[in-house]
């Protein structure tokens, strides 16, 4: 009788202790859309399986071509974020410029995100046509043209972004053409015209990348995306970019093959979901 009642005790004690921690969980992993947090998304600049270090010949392309960067800066913007009901969340008029000679530019951070679990994330790479011709007053932070200094991610001459730079050195490119052997790939183009000039090509791309896990925004938790950019997908795509052929891109209307390519040169790696 006294184990028989020692049982029945235990038993309900260990119903009450399985109620109290999924009420627990419960309330800790509610949704409350008025209940806001932050989400960071760390951009890791890669070239296939290794981490870009600049400087640093070990990498080759799809070519088979040798090479080292010496640089490599793209524009994030018009972010957008798809909770798992299929609800889109946008983050309008917020630029973001990332440099793989600053640390701290490759971490972008968005205020203000609604508790939910958010399964997709999509943004342009560039600048969009609207923010391009706005006054220059308007263009602050990483849109102030004179802001850039040796990084030049303005066309002054066709008054227009540049949304992907990548350069450096390859012994593949005949001294004959580039008597360092330096490369110069530069993206731009909205599809705009400047001082009565024809309309460029639209080369703005956006990009839409699924979640491997969700990013469960709450009142405690901060989630941080962690995204890898693969730097070999600009030279391999739908058009195999050559850098002994191709040495130099300037133009916007070269460039759209390239944008192609880096448009599938991002992932989403892992996501950080914990609490704070």
């Amino acid at each position: 009788m006294i184990n028989k009642s020692f049982t029945q005790v235990l038993g309900t004690l260990l119903v009450v202790g399985v109620l109290m921690v999924s009420c627990s969980k419960e309330s800790v992993d509610a949704i409350d859309p008025n209940v806001k947090n932050s989400v960071t998304f760390e951009f890791e600049n890669r070239v296939g399986d290794q981490k870009l270090v600049l400087n640093t010949p070990a990498y080759k392309n799809a070519s088979g071509e040798t090479f080292a960067v010496t640089r490599l800066n793209y524009f994030v913007s018009n972010i957008t974020l798809k909770n798992e009901n299929g609800t889109v969340l946008k983050f309008p008029n917020q630029y973001f410029l990332v440099k793989q000679t600053d640390p701290n530019s490759q971490k972008i951070t968005l205020k203000d995100v609604p508790s939910g679990n958010y399964t997709e994330l999509s943004y342009m790479i560039g600048v969009d046509s609207l923010k391009s011709i706005s006054p220059v007053a308007e263009r602050t932070g990483v849109l102030d043209p004179t802001s850039y200094g040796d990084d030049g991610m303005y066309w002054s001459w066709n008054s227009g972004y540049i949304f992907m730079k990548l350069e450096g050195t390859s012994t593949a490119i005949p001294t004959t053409t580039s008597p360092g052997q330096a490369f110069a790939i530069h993206v731009g183009g909205y599809g705009g015209g400047w001082n009565g000039a024809a309309k460029t090509a639209n080369n703005l791309r956006t990009v839409t990348v699924p979640m491997p896990a969700p990013a469960t925004v709450r009142s405690n938790i901060a989630p941080v995306v962690h995204v890898f950019t693969d730097a070999l997908k600009i030279f391999d795509g739908s058009t195999r970019i050559s850098l002994a052929k191709t040495a130099a891109i300037h133009s916007p209307a070269v460039a759209g093959p390239v944008a192609d390519n880096y448009k599938t040169m991002f992932q989403v790696d892992h996501v950080h979901n914990e609490k704070q």
